[in-house]
């Protein structure tokens, strides 16, 4: 939040835009998390697939949308590298996310902002009033 500027305190309609701007930016964190781990999970599957197998066995490996003929020995060292990769990728990605939660905390409760369903006190609000809400007139 130190990059972004903090909307004027008077100004509520700024302050629950700021807000839900940083509720996208951690949906959009936790969308990439799960698009990367998706993509370790295959390169798992592809290690453990090609791992017993002889290290001068052909093998073929997609590699910018090209299909390229090669040998295990040659593609299980590229495949457990971009595994790694993948691994702090994530790790990097599920720090920001955490930062950006306590961010977006602070800045729930700096502002006193609550979020329609997430406590239990508007629905426990609405149960308790038996007063008839309102009328529909056709």
């Amino acid at each position: 939040m130190s990059a972004e500027k903090s909307p004027a305190a008077g100004n509520e309609q700024a302050i629950v835009q700021h807000f839900q701007a940083m509720r996208q930016e951690v949906g959009q964190i936790w969308t990439k998390i799960g698009e990367l781990d998706m993509e370790r999970s295959e390169h798992v599957l592809v290690l453990n697939a090609i791992s017993p197998l002889a290290a001068d066995r052909k093998c073929f490996r997609l590699i910018g949308g090209v299909l390229v003929e090669r040998t295990v020995g040659e593609v299980l060292p590229a495949v457990t590298r971009n595994k790694e990769g993948l691994e702090q990728v994530i790790a990097k990605l599920t720090e920001q996310l955490e930062a950006k939660k306590k961010d977006m905390a602070e800045f729930q409760t700096k502002y006193n902002i609550r979020i329609k369903g997430e406590d239990g006190q508007d629905q426990q609000v609405a149960s308790s009033s038996k007063a008839p809400q309102g009328v529909l007139v056709q």
